[in-house]
């Protein structure tokens, strides 16, 4: 697919600085060729997470992630593709599949509308999973090629240390984020993350060089599962932020070294 940073791709850009600081960092890392990729897929992030937040009609939420699952369709089937600066430059980056697995992603996220808990193990796992771990492929393998169950391993690692981080928020916002919310149930969730971060990094090679930008963001996803693993407490707390200094250290190491 073609990349071109033009006006519609610094928009993203700008987009994405604003609503998600750290995968804006974590892009501007990478080589300014895969930020034309990379800022239209998260930017399409950002606006699936806010959608369910901007309104409390539950109807209304329903359409504006239904919006843009019709753009998705329009990339996947190579129909015209409707003027927007998010789609826009999505529809230069994104295969037919990968456009399809994007489709899979907004559709989990109809969760974040409603109030109803997770019914079970399963199907926590399976919104991490095609939430965080969709992303992941999907922006890793517009980039280069790599492994589908490295990029979800490691994809399901970092959706659960950022969804340690957003806890406070969701439940002051009436959500119920977690299955078992005691200290053992959070130490759990947390080695199994933490496993699965393993197993990923042990296949590092089979993520190409050129797809290895998109797993900047997931740079500080090792420190924040340990935290909680150390001291669960520190997710309820929302003490899970790392200082400025040591944070941007921490990219520039990842970055400069390609080891995620």
């Amino acid at each position: 697919m073609t990349a071109v940073f033009d006006d519609d791709v610094k928009a993203c850009a700008a987009l994405v600085q604003k609503a998600d600081p750290d995968r804006f960092l974590a892009t501007m890392a990478s080589p300014v060729e895969a930020r034309a990729v990379l800022f239209p897929i998260y930017a399409l992030n950002a606006e699936i997470a806010r959608a369910p937040w901007v309104t409390q009609e539950a109807m209304i939420a329903e359409m504006r992630l239904q919006w843009w699952r019709d753009a998705l369709q329009e990339i996947a089937e190579g129909q015209q593709v409707r003027r927007h600066e998010v789609v826009t430059p999505l529809s230069r980056v994104l295969s037919p599949h990968l456009a399809g697995l994007l489709d899979e992603y907004v559709a989990v996220r109809r969760w974040d509308i409603y109030r109803d808990p997770f019914e079970d193990t399963e199907h926590f796992e399976n919104y991490i999973d095609q939430s965080a771990g969709t992303l992941m492929v999907v922006a890793a393998q517009s980039l280069g090629a790599a492994d589908e169950g490295v990029l979800r391993d490691f994809g399901y690692a970092v959706g659960v240390a950022n969804w340690f981080r957003a806890i406070p928020e969701l439940e002051a916002r009436g959500r119920i984020p977690l299955l078992d919310g005691t200290e053992d149930g959070v130490r759990a969730l947390a080695d199994t993350a933490l496993r699965r971060l393993k197993s990923a990094r042990s296949r590092r090679s089979e993520v190409s060089r050129a797809a290895r930008p998109a797993l900047y963001a997931g740079w500080q996803a090792e420190w924040v599962l340990r935290k909680v693993l150390a001291n669960p407490a520190r997710v309820a707390r929302g003490d899970l932020a790392q200082g400025e200094i040591g944070r941007r250290l921490s990219l520039m190491w990842t970055a400069s070294t390609g080891r995620w």
